[in-house]
């Protein structure tokens, strides 16, 4: 937990000294979550996207292209989507499992560290 709040702390001061809109923070901070979406589709489709959209992977891409390539406008973007991954981790909501919404790898949404028993 105190790397996830590092990692939330860190990009938000990161963010603070882009210059970038808070607008733009406020309005972007939920986007990632919009990958629940697949869940209509399916809970195995639903658990891939939303997996696919709350790893860290693709933000850090993201971040190295922008350094790279010097867009201004995509480092907001990259440290807006790992603070709100890490957000969410320090909230307990983790990686899906495809059995339903509920099951993370954090353990069970809503309960106090119930954890997927294997069968």
């Amino acid at each position: 937990m105190d790397t996830t709040l590092a990692v939330a702390a860190l990009t938000f001061a990161l963010y603070a000294r882009t210059g970038a809109s808070w607008w733009l923070f406020a309005a972007l901070w939920l986007l990632p979550d919009l990958s629940m979406l697949g869940y209509l589709y399916s809970p195995c489709w639903g658990a891939r996207i939303y997996n696919a959209a709350h790893t860290y992977v693709l933000p850090a891409v993201l971040v190295l292209f922008a350094l790279g390539s010097r867009t201004d406008m995509l480092l907001p973007i990259a440290l807006i989507w790992i603070n709100h991954i890490a957000i969410d981790r320090l909230l307990g909501c983790g990686l899906k499992y495809s059995i339903g919404f509920g099951w993370t790898h954090l353990g069970r949404l809503g309960k106090q560290r119930e954890s997927i028993q294997a069968n």
